[in-house]
């Protein structure tokens, strides 16, 4: 016998936000990482990790993603916690909207890095930036230095990528073919 309060409520809803947990643990892992960095590396400094392929430098970065500015501190601060809200917003709709697994984790990976980003900007007006990568000369001499934030919004846009050519791929193989369904009258 079973009670209906042991059956699993598997509505709409809970399916489409069950991978939210996601960004809770980027959002804690992305603050933890900034109250270190900002603990035990000096602003400005860099350790090396593997040589100068890969150092940890402390930064803090008031603009948008490559240190982009708008002009003044307190414009791009208002105007990045607004966009930044409203990313967030239109981001919960397409998890309400989304049809696949892996877009849900993509979209829950963006979540947790706006928010720990937007969390920065709020308490402190910048963003604390501390992973500096080498690259091979050819677009610039580094990589922007970027966060555990910036690392979880690149994988979750890589993972909707992939899941837009594994459907599109599903969708063709799916459609019927034209040329085998003429039918004649």
């Amino acid at each position: 016998m079973e009670l209906i309060w042991m059956k699993e409520k598997d509505t709409h809803s809970a399916r489409q936000f069950r991978y939210l947990w996601l960004a809770a643990v980027v959002i804690l892992l992305d603050q933890l990482v900034k109250i270190i960095v900002k603990m035990y590396l000096p602003l400005y400094e860099s350790r090396q990790i593997w040589g100068e392929l890969v150092m940890l430098t402390h930064v803090q970065n008031t603009g948008a993603a490559f240190s982009l500015s708008l002009g003044s501190l307190n414009f791009n601060r208002v105007f990045f916690i607004i966009t930044s809200i409203l990313a967030i917003i239109f981001v919960i709709y397409m998890i309400y909207r989304s049809t696949t697994k892996l877009q849900r984790i993509g979209l829950s990976l963006i979540i947790g890095g706006a928010i720990g980003n937007l969390i920065d900007r709020i308490l402190f007006g910048y963003v604390t930036d501390f992973m500096d990568v080498d690259f091979p000369d050819i677009i610039m001499h580094r990589w922007p230095v970027f966060n555990v934030a910036d690392s979880s919004i690149v994988i979750a846009m890589g993972l909707l990528i992939l899941d837009m050519i594994i459907n599109k791929q599903t969708e063709e193989t799916a459609l019927p073919n034209k040329e085998t369904n003429n039918y004649s009258t």
